[in-house]
């Protein structure tokens, strides 16, 4: 993925391939582009409100194209005693698409997930700070989307 645009466009791909119950995880540096993703992804869907990041409220909530997405920014989590005060074991509840950014900032609290997406920026002249983008699917329904996103 060269840039932003990449990012989009291939976040374009993946947006229908998504279905109910599917657990996400984002990892990456800061500013690699895991938000720029899902709010690419969102808007594909055809979601038309403000995407922002959830970096300080540590959850999003969104309806779209008849999915409802929850799009988690661990970065700032601290313990297992906020997790459960949030209520964020309710929203992987096979129904909602879970979208989880530094999900091991939680660790041993996040559902295994279904698919994991990999953002790194590559440096040097050739790249000019381009990304790269890694997918892995873990499970069987992780498989179908990814067969699905490459088909």
């Amino acid at each position: 993925m060269a840039d932003e645009i990449a990012t989009c466009a291939f976040a374009a791909r993946l947006a229908p391939t998504l279905k109910a119950g599917l657990v996400v995880h984002l990892h990456g540096d800061l500013g690699t582009g895991k938000t720029t993703l899902v709010r690419a992804m969102l808007q594909t869907l055809g979601y038309k409100g403000r995407v922002k990041s959830p970096t300080y409220t540590l959850l999003e909530h969104y309806q779209a194209a008849g999915l409802h997405l929850r799009h988690f920014d661990l970065y700032r989590f601290h313990d297992e005693d906020e997790w459960e005060a949030a209520g964020f074991r309710d929203e992987f509840d096979g129904n909602n698409i879970c979208l989880v950014e530094w999900p091991n900032k939680a660790q041993g609290l996040v559902p295994q997930a279904d698919m994991e997406i990999r953002f790194e920026m590559l440096a040097g002249e050739k790249f000019s700070g381009g990304r790269k983008i890694e997918v892995r699917a873990n499970t069987q329904n992780g498989r179908e989307c990814l067969k699905a996103l490459q088909g």
